[in-house]
């Protein structure tokens, strides 16, 4: 299975409709179990109105006076004996990475996981300069090996099933038995681990993400539950972190209030199973890690989001909650997306890093349900922010025709009340008598809709009525 993959934000609707006819990823979705074990989580973490409201208070801070932190941690890192890039798009972070890749003679780069990474599509510009990236998560090892972006921030293999990674094991792993038993989780984790473990003694630069960057010491703050992540960041003679310049924090503790939320909220999780520290180059006292330190900080259309309520989208800590009780998400998964981020954070920074003309039907992809904000450990108010996007699309004269003449034609009868109400009781009485047990199957204009599911029909008087009659009318 390899999912419904968009070419661009541009290709949603049609990935989109792929998608939802594909029954593999279909039954692959429905596997998705994230959602119960947060609200396990949080319902076992009485505080937890409280830590929201400190977290997105801090995150708020940070952004207010981000020019001061980015300051601080710059001055923290080169102290150390570290080295920042500053980088204004994903060219020059791209162009940072392999200035470093090629300065330290790297032949190979191991990878910890890194959604920042994936934003400026570092794998592809290191195959192009003849360096080989390799991904040593084992939810992104797979991908590679199939050629496929992620499907999911926390668990970017969640689309494949358990034959299709050992279809790729058997395509991609030609040394080992052709009729070995793959038919285990453990003993694909063993297989993979028996073929990563090697390099990372070989990588000439390890490049991993970052949760969190802590502007008193210079230091990124990774989670992981493979521990893919330390060796990436030890082993190699040169670490560099990839991250964007919205993952600063004051201090490590202001870091430790966020991984109370981070863990539960993605994963159900108290905590991952790893979380490390790294601050700077080795010491000359240190038994081990990197003799050289980087840190590549990437902008990326993110400045560009601070003039406004946007900035909220700034807050996120990358946890996945909202992908996992999106039911849009939940119906076709991340690839039809079209783009790093899904889901409805998805919808808010697309339109942001790819521009508004490429991403216009993403922010339309939402049923305005609520429950993205609702779960969202940084209270980023989701459909507030898709709102946004929505009026700058009309604005722009982005939306189809059809939408334009259909809101032209709502407007007009919203200012002739009288117009108005006859309009409704005509299409209740329609509906109504269209109406097969309560419900439609199909109805003018809602083919999108009833193509999945039913739409219930009108009953009783409309709300105007039983507001002119005092709410007693039957």
């Amino acid at each position: 299975m390899t999912g419904s993959i968009a070419d661009g934000p541009a290709d949603f609707r049609r990935a989109a409709v792929a998608a939802l006819a594909d029954p593999a990823l279909q039954q692959a979705l429905g596997r998705n179990g994230f959602a119960q074990r947060r609200a396990q989580a949080i319902a076992a973490l009485p505080e937890y109105p409280e830590l929201r409201a400190a977290a997105a208070a801090l995150k708020d801070h940070v952004l207010d006076h981000l020019d001061h932190y980015l300051e601080r941690f710059a001055a923290a890192v080169e102290a150390a004996g570290g080295v920042v890039h500053w980088c204004d798009d994903a060219e020059s972070a791209v162009a940072a990475v392999l200035g470093v890749a090629r300065a330290c003679g790297a032949r190979t780069a191991t990878k910890g996981k890194s959604m920042a990474g994936e934003e400026i599509g570092l794998n592809a510009a290191l195959e192009a300069a003849g360096i080989r990236p390799i991904e040593t998560d084992l939810g992104e090892y797979i991908i590679q090996l199939a050629h496929e972006p992620p499907s999911h921030i926390i668990a970017p293999a969640s689309h494949k099933s358990m034959a299709d990674v050992a279809g790729l094991f058997r395509a991609h792993h030609r040394d080992r038995p052709a009729e070995r038993p793959l038919d285990q989780a453990e003993i694909l984790v063993d297989e993979a681990r028996t073929i990563l473990r090697p390099a990372y003694g070989v990588a000439g630069l390890g490049i991993t993400g970052a949760n969190f960057l802590i502007a008193e010491s210079g230091s990124a703050v990774i989670v992981t539950n493979e521990g893919n992540g330390d060796l990436t960041q030890a082993l190699a003679p040169v670490h560099l972190v990839v991250a964007g310049i919205e993952k600063l924090v004051p201090r490590l503790e202001d870091a430790a209030l966020l991984l109370r939320l981070l863990a539960r909220s993605a994963t159900g999780q108290d905590l991952t199973v790893y979380t490390t520290v790294a601050s700077g180059p080795r010491r000359h006292a240190d038994p081990d890690g990197p003799a050289a330190f980087h840190v590549v900080l990437i902008d990326n259309g993110r400045t560009a989001l601070m003039g406004d309520a946007r900035k909220a989208m700034l807050r996120c800590i990358r946890c996945g909650a909202c992908l996992n009780h999106c039911p849009v998400y939940g119906q076709i998964g991340g690839h039809p997306y079209g783009a790093t981020y899904g889901g409805p954070m998805g919808q808010v920074l697309t339109p942001a890093l790819a521009g508004l003309g490429a991403a216009r039907d993403l922010p339309q992809a939402s049923t305005f349900c609520g429950r993205c904000a609702e779960v969202c450990p940084v209270a980023i108010p989701l459909p507030d922010l898709m709102r946004h996007w929505r009026d700058e699309i009309h604005q722009q004269a982005l939306d189809p025709p059809r939408h334009r003449l259909a809101l032209a034609l709502w407007l007009w009868l919203a200012r002739r009340p009288r117009f108005y109400r006859l309009a409704v009781r005509a299409a209740s009485f329609g509906l109504r008598a269209l109406a097969r047990g309560g419900c439609l199957t199909a109805a003018p204009f809602a083919g999108g809709w009833t193509r999945g599911r039913v739409l219930p029909a009108p009953t009783g008087p409309s709300f105007f009525t039983q507001y002119r009659s005092g709410g007693n009318e039957p």
